[in-house]
């Protein structure tokens, strides 16, 4: 079968096999679920869709949320030939085969080809460019579909083409109106079958759809699968079907970065509560815990430090149960390990003081470490000066070699590390200052050339 096709959305017939899903895909903008911050009154699409003035465009957002039907209601509204081809199937073959349905289109009858793109970020570089003639001279009106972030998966001259929108998962209202919509409807829903759902299945129905339509729907013709003509849909059938339910998360997509981040971010604004939530989603969607065991451990050494350095060993001792017990006593040596974070005091002094050395080395040539800091194992190096001068810090007095310089001969003495006046780093401050005050009072303070 080939990976373009012509769609006509208003079919005569609904063939038998046809799920709940595809047979309630809106016919109209009313019936539309969501998104009323790009059509509701006034909105730029709406606008756009009244004024006749449609252009290229990427639908950006989570599965089940309307991106290919909206597609599919624009072409209709706007009286456009409409072409659509999977990026997980199609190549450059048939890019070409859908500009050439464009011209034949045009030279008939003049009418515009949309031609949609589903998945579009899974297209490389050069199937993204194999667009962009056609898109420029007018020959397609692209619109593209995607779960990613377009600023990272679509090239620059594909992104400089297209306006993108950001489609948002359905809020409860939506999924509710949707719901009563299929069980009520006798033609394309389950209307036939004169189901009720209990006020409660109801909204565990809706909960479990986490947004997403076609779930809804899916989970929904399951449900009435298993109840006779004229039965109710309650709380234990739907407890049965979402025995198993995953909330949504892309292990390596948008979700999945979103849900760390807000993790890290929590943990940062010493929030325990919401730390075990933002772990608690990831680990009921199913991510790796050694992975968030991996960012944890990076959580205590960028966000605590040296304000409380058990942290640290706190992490590593964590993700060492998870490798030896498991789940679920590893999960939770984890969660001991974030709530301890989200609690600790806070200080990011030493990932600071190392990007700020980084970027002195890297901006700098390769200086050499000056003599009285080199080792001089052999004569020859002793002749040279290697090690000469070097004050050995154990045998001065509180073990301190006051004034002595060990950065290289060209880069002026950098003060990288500023602790915090928070947990152990403020002893630290403290003891920091008292030495730079017995370095100003030195009298052995080493002169730079």
């Amino acid at each position: 079968m080939s990976s373009v096709s012509d769609m006509d959305l208003f079919a005569a017939r609904t063939p038998p096999h046809q799920p709940l899903a595809a047979r309630m895909r809106p016919a109209s903008l009313d019936e539309y679920a969501g998104q009323q911050h790009l059509l509701g009154p006034g909105r730029p699409l709406r606008v756009a869709l009244e004024q006749g003035a449609l252009h290229s465009m990427i639908f950006w957002g989570p599965p089940g949320v309307g991106k290919t039907t909206l597609a599919k209601l624009l072409a209709t509204l706007a009286d456009a030939h409409f072409v659509t081809i999977s990026a997980v199937l199609a190549g450059v073959k048939d890019i070409r085969l859908a500009v050439d349905q464009a011209r034949q289109h045009a030279a008939q009858n003049g009418r515009q080809t949309i031609l949609f793109v589903d998945e579009v970020h899974r297209f490389n570089k050069a199937q993204q460019d194999a667009f962009l003639p056609y898109v420029e001279d007018g020959t397609l009106l692209f619109i593209g579909a995607t779960t990613e972030n377009p600023s990272f998966e679509l090239n620059n001259a594909l992104l400089s083409r297209a306006r993108v929108y950001v489609l948002k998962s359905l809020d409860e209202e939506a999924l509710d109106a949707l719901l009563s919509r299929a069980l009520s409807d006798g033609e394309r829903g389950l209307g036939q079958h004169q189901l009720s759902i209990s006020a409660e299945a109801r909204s565990i129905l809706i909960g479990a759809a986490d947004g997403d339509a076609r779930r809804l729907l899916n989970l929904l013709e399951i449900a009435a699968d298993l109840v006779p003509d004229g039965g109710t849909i309650d709380v234990e059938l739907v407890g049965d079907l979402l025995n198993d339910n995953r909330r949504r998360f892309d292990k390596g997509g948008e979700a999945f970065y979103d849900q760390i981040s807000a993790l890290h971010k929590s943990v940062r604004g010493s929030n325990p509560d919401a730390s075990l939530y933002w772990y608690a989603r990831m680990i009921d969607g199913g991510c790796d815990p050694l992975y968030i065991a991996r960012r944890v451990v990076r959580m205590a050494s960028e966000d605590i430090g040296n304000a409380d350095p058990r942290a640290l060993t706190l992490c590593l001792h964590a993700w060492d149960v998870q490798e030896r017990l498991g789940s679920p006593e590893g999960e939770l040596a984890i969660a001991q390990a974030i709530v301890y974070l989200a609690c600790a005091p806070k200080s990011n002094a030493v990932y600071m003081g190392y990007k700020k050395a980084m970027q002195d080395v890297a901006g700098q040539s390769s200086l050499e470490p000056p003599l009285h800091l080199r080792n001089a194992p052999t004569k020859l190096m002793k002749e040279l000066g290697y090690s000469q001068g070097y004050r050995y810090a154990h045998d001065e007095p509180e073990a301190y070699a006051a004034g002595e310089d060990y950065f290289p001969e060209e880069l002026e003495p950098r003060s990288y590390y500023q602790p915090v006046s928070r947990g152990l780093e403020l002893k630290i401050g403290q003891k920091l200052e008292y030495l730079r005050s017995l370095d100003a009072a030195s009298p052995n303070k080493r002169r730079r050339p």
